[in-house]
């Protein structure tokens, strides 16, 4: 009888400390994930920040084109201009200068209402969070209680392997979702790649000999990389703020797709042409090396998601020797 009591008593003991034991895990989840929003919204911050700063000064610079426009496109100045027999051209380069940073500022307005967006998610789940570190504390202090009040040699291990796990389980789940914000970067740059790669065969084709219709299918093209640059730049952006959270400091970006090419439709020549396929060929360089790095930082991300979770399976596997001996 008395052995039948001491056994009920060690298994009530046993699920004791094993509730003990998810109590504290799910309040240490809560705090890393408390410490994970902190985190990144001192990235959105910054982020914000340093658009907003580009807003100011392509509000001034394209001030600064339109009224290059409007003094060409004024009486005296088309005189002048007129005199040279260089009005049109001149008026159509200012033009596209004007468009172009006009079209940079959009860009960017588009992209800081994002960054706002994100923000106002991750303030949501901060309030969702108050009073995690509290609850945390106070877990721990009654695990603290039981485990003083427990005569168990395995109490202390176990403690440590609840805390060990919790983290492990955390940090799994920060490399997972930094891992797939990798994986979406790579591919909103991959479609930038695309793009720049069609507008680089209708440049070969130009090069040739295509004439106007081979422009406009480059044009084409490069409009289209011009929009998935600022998707993959947004990309980019989470990418970079889900590795703050594993420990990693990166800030990628992407190149400006010239947007001022189109204007070349009006000057085409066979020079012209060499000089833009040029840059379509620099600037599908620039964008394949930020397309190596993501892909180099997503082998890295693989390969600490496999040790951690190696030494997640390990923890499990020492806590079950422990409650099953």
């Amino acid at each position: 009888m008395t052995s039948i009591d001491g056994n009920e008593a060690g298994t009530g003991q046993s699920d004791a400390a094993s509730a003990a034991n998810d109590e504290v895990r799910v309040a240490r989840e809560r705090v890393r994930r408390l410490e994970r929003l902190t985190r990144e919204r001192a990235t959105l911050d910054t982020q914000i920040e340093q658009v907003r700063s580009l807003l100011t000064e392509l509000e001034a610079e394209l001030a600064k084109e339109e009224k290059d426009v409007s003094r060409l496109e004024h009486r005296f100045g088309a005189f002048l201009a007129s005199l040279t027999g260089t009005k049109e051209e001149k008026l159509a380069r200012e033009r596209a200068e004007a468009e172009a940073v006009r079209l940079r500022l959009d860009g960017q307005r588009t992209r800081l209402e994002w960054l706002l967006s994100d923000l106002r998610t991750v303030i949501e789940g901060l309030s969702e969070l108050d009073g995690a570190q509290r609850e945390f504390d106070e877990a721990l202090a009654r695990r603290e209680r039981a485990l003083l009040d427990s005569a168990d040699p395995r109490a202390r291990e176990l403690a440590e392997i609840a805390r060990a796990l919790a983290d492990a389980d955390a940090n799994l789940r920060e490399h997972e979702e930094a891992h797939s914000a990798g994986v979406a970067a790579a591919g909103a740059v991959a479609q930038v790649l695309r793009s720049l790669g069609g507008a680089r065969s209708a440049s070969t084709w130009d090069l040739l000999g295509g004439g106007g219709f081979a422009d406009m299918v480059e044009h084409g093209h490069l409009r289209e990389a011009d929009q998935a640059a600022w998707h993959a730049q947004r990309a980019l952006d989470a990418f970079s703020r889900e590795l703050v959270d594993i420990g990693i400091q990166a800030d990628p970006r992407l190149p400006q797709v010239d947007t001022r090419w189109f204007a070349d439709a009006f000057f085409d020549n066979i020079i012209v042409d060499a000089v833009r396929h040029q840059k379509i060929n620099r600037t599908a360089e620039a964008v394949s090396e930020v397309a190596r790095w993501t892909d180099a930082t997503l082998h890295h991300i693989a390969a600490r998601r496999d040790d951690l979770a190696r030494r997640r399976s390990t923890l499990l596997a020492r806590r079950e020797e422990l409650l099953s001996s």
